[in-house]
């Protein structure tokens, strides 16, 4: 196991148990006391985490896993996701994307298409976006408008967030929304911080098209805060791995379900 999938999984456990053994760690990771030692003092030096004797406790406000240690977690599948998502996108369109992994990977295989590139120096698609990261990755390329949104930045998942972005978002109009969860099931697409539901709320509002892309673990599954119903969902694009029992409730009601 690599350095970041140890360090995921470090915090997957602390998130889940609220406290974690260096011992038992090491016997279910399959490696040294001392190597766990050393990832929680990391972890710990980035305020994710309070050290104690023989282990670490979560700190006292709770938080969702940093987007830095989510992208080890299907990878594959989210690869494959961005590629089938991808091919939704038309010249000349006006896209809106939130933040996330699965997000950022449909960024760069749009980014890298061929049939997308620049065209007698005009752009080949706006981006409209609230993810710091993807604005980073994506400003340097010469066919990309690139639109941000503006706001109070959340460091866990890079996305800008309150009152200021709404300013910018309200004024647009987006030809397709890209929208990354972190559960969809029956009652509609859910984040788990209220702050980045309400940005994508109004993502959503402004979308000619909505697009979720989820990989399997996200179906079935209800976070904090609602984004948006099942009816103002168009596609949702996941993985081959997707239970077709989960993706019926979706087909039934009227979302066009890719599975890639």
């Amino acid at each position: 196991m690599k350095r970041y999938e140890r360090l995921n999984t470090l915090l997957e456990s602390l998130a889940e148990k609220g406290a974690i053994d260096v011992d038992e760690l090491a016997e279910q990771l399959h490696v040294s006391a001392a190597t766990i030692r050393r990832d929680l003092d990391h972890l710990g030096k980035q305020q994710l985490l309070t050290r104690t004797r023989g282990g670490a406790v979560a700190n006292a406000v709770s938080y969702d896993l940093p987007l830095r240690y989510k992208t080890a977690r299907f990878a594959s599948e989210k690869q494959r996701i961005a590629q089938a998502a991808a091919t939704l996108v038309r010249r000349g369109m006006v896209i809106g994307m939130n933040g996330g992994t699965t997000i950022s990977e449909v960024a760069r295989t749009l980014a890298t298409r061929p049939e997308l590139s620049a065209e007698h120096g005009e752009p080949a698609f706006t981006l409209v976006t609230n993810a710091l990261n993807i604005a980073n990755e994506l400003i340097v390329r010469p066919h990309v408008k690139m639109v941000l949104t503006g706001g109070v930045a959340r460091p866990q998942s890079y996305e800008m967030i309150g009152p200021l972005s709404h300013r910018i978002l309200a004024d647009l109009s987006l030809d397709i929304a890209f929208i990354g969860v972190d559960g969809i099931d029956e009652t509609g697409a859910t984040a788990h911080h209220e702050g980045e539901a309400n940005i994508n709320q109004l993502i959503v509002s402004r979308a000619a098209k909505v697009v979720v892309v989820a990989d399997s673990s996200k179906l079935g599954q209800r976070a904090f805060a609602r984004i948006c119903e099942l009816s103002e969902i168009d596609t949702l694009v996941t993985d081959a791995q997707a239970d077709e029992s989960q993706l019926a409730v979706f087909k039934e009601a009227g979302i066009d379900v890719i599975r890639s």
